[in-house]
């Protein structure tokens, strides 16, 4: 059950109702109350941290469909887990897992992946329908989850993914108007594609980033739970939703038993709304803590070209970062992760500050030092060099509870941008009210240039698709669009913002496929999959 705290006033002290009495009123459909005072929200029970196990993702298997094309298959369903102690929560899932399974694929190897959606209805009766977005990836249009082109239940369709980029990737829901319920009720996994020798300044650069079993993905979500173990869905009058239990790969706080050596963490900000703000922290036998760096090798689309040292990690909502970790020196002690309250969150809940735990162990091997060189990046001069037509201005706006850009809300029957095939651009994106606003742009990747409210952080110069713009702020980024053509959406990654109604599209060229060119097809499925029905013209390359 997905459950919604009723109104309580702000005013005169609170008017909460015991919880039970609260959750009379389920909004199943993941649609906003009205707008009005901030939602009553009681905390969740509390859960003691680092004393269950750290659970890695599980790798999805694959079957050969030809020799450059591997086949996965997940079905969209409803689960039972355990999250709160004893009780079970009913989670939406990809293969009945918690975050969903992990698909790690070979470089410029393609992947076809068969999503059958068996959701069946929600809370009020309704279908609950679903479409996929393979974040980060530019994908042909009608396999890029465009937000209208829809998966009922009972039906499944066929994904086309080319891998040609190599970076920490993901896959989630992208439906109209429900993104952020049906995100939060479990729909997110993990897809990484490996990088090769050419991604690298020296191809020997490669095994000495820590790989294999030191190579760790982290997903990073928050959720609010009832005594009952039921999941709270509170947008608070469409704002943005915030939990007070953090689940990393599915599983509160938990303790993970590390070598005294270097590990690579992958980490991706898979929640609604909250910005995390990471670092980590030496625990001390007379209780203290002691800062220690994270040393960040890699950012949404790839590598950075340096590792760049730092206290602490700014991740927004669907950001991706690599960071290395070493706890050479810490063998019998234990490594916090930390997240400390970043004021951008409308919440400053401090149950929120404790992700996970290290127990470092000794036991280590062997420990390659951090390679000083990375990937390779081209020069921001000469990406402006490139730029021929005038900076494109969007302003992120919030009116009476809807969210806009450029004072628009989404329509599929309007384009907001028409890009040439392959045109480096400028873009500027500016917030102009109290509101942090991750922002997504479907298709290319993409370099920042630009902060107006502070410098430009090290770890963010690498290639990008989600960039974070803090309240009042004005970020630019520079990039191609490309190698497809088609219409792309953008939006921003508070997925409650995005459902009421921040996000708009752009057209790249006029040749590509329409989104909706290839829709989901009933149940059963055909053993073999679907072969693509549009074939586009012949791509430009970014």
């Amino acid at each position: 059950m997905l459950a919604a705290y009723s109104h309580g006033s702000t005013q005169g002290g609170s008017t909460a109702l015991p919880w039970q009495q609260q959750l009379k009123t389920v909004l199943g459909t993941g649609k906003a109350p009205p707008p009005g005072p901030i939602q009553s929200i009681s905390f969740s029970p509390n859960i003691p941290p680092f004393e269950r196990p750290f659970r890695p993702m599980q790798v999805l298997p694959s079957q050969p469909v030809g020799s450059q094309l591997d086949g996965y298959s997940m079905t969209m369903q409803k689960n039972r887990v355990e999250i709160l102690p004893g009780k079970q929560t009913e989670v939406w899932t990809y293969n009945g897992q918690l975050p969903g399974p992990l698909i790690r694929q070979t470089k410029n190897h393609g992947s076809v992946v068969r999503f059958i959606n068996q959701l069946g209805k929600d809370e009020q009766g309704q279908d609950i329908h679903s479409t996929i977005h393979l974040h980060g990836v530019a994908s042909l249009p009608q396999y890029d989850g465009y937000a209208e082109d829809l998966i009922p239940p009972q039906h499944y369709k066929d994904y086309y993914y080319p891998n040609d980029k190599a970076a920490s990737f993901w896959y989630h829901d992208h439906v109209i108007e429900h993104t952020a319920r049906n995100v939060y009720m479990g729909l997110a996994g993990m897809y990484i594609v490996d990088y090769d020798d050419e991604d690298f300044v020296d191809p020997t650069v490669k095994d000495q980033l820590p790989q294999a079993e030191y190579d760790i993905p982290l997903i990073i979500q928050d959720k609010r739970i009832t005594p009952d173990g039921e999941l709270v869905f509170n947008d608070r009058g469409r704002s943005g939703v915030y939990g007070d239990v953090v689940l990393v790969n599915g599983v509160p706080s938990p303790r993970l038993e590390v070598k005294n050596r270097r590990y690579r963490f992958r980490v991706l900000n898979g929640g609604v709304s909250r910005t995390l703000n990471l670092a980590a922290r030496v625990k001390h036998g007379d209780g203290s803590l002691e800062p220690i760096h994270l040393q960040v090798i890699a950012s949404d689309s790839g590598l950075l070209s340096e590792p760049i040292s730092t206290p602490s990690l700014r991740i927004g909502v669907a950001e991706r970062y690599e960071f290395v970790l070493d706890f050479a020196d810490y063998a019998g002690k234990e490594i916090l992760l930390v997240n400390p309250v970043f004021f951008g969150n409308l919440d400053g809940n401090l149950r929120t500050t404790e992700l996970m735990c290290f127990q470092v162990a000794g036991g280590a091997q062997d420990n390659p030092p951090l390679p000083k060189k990375l990937g390779i990046l081209t020069p921001i001069e000469t990406l402006l060099s490139e730029v021929k037509g005038p900076v494109r201005t969007f302003r992120f706006d919030r009116l009476g509870g809807v969210s806009l850009i450029n004072g628009k809300a989404w329509d599929p029957n309007r384009v907001d941008a028409f890009v040439e095939p392959c045109a480096t651009e400028r873009w500027r994106f500016i917030s102009t009210g109290g509101w942090v606003h991750p922002i997504h742009v479907h298709l290319g990747h993409f370099r920042l240039i630009g902060r107006s409210r502070t410098p430009i952080a090290a770890y963010e110069r690498g290639m990008k698709d989600t960039f974070f713009v803090n309240d009042w702020e004005t970020v630019e980024m520079i990039g191609r669009f490309g190698p497809h053509e088609g219409k792309y959406m953008m939006h921003c990654h508070n997925l409650v913002h995005e459902d009421h109604d921040m996000m708009t599209q752009f057209q790249v060229g006029t040749r590509g496929c329409p989104p909706c060119a290839e829709p989901a097809k009933p149940l059963p499925a055909p053993a073999n999959f679907d072969l693509p029905q549009c074939v586009p013209p012949k791509e430009c390359m970014a």
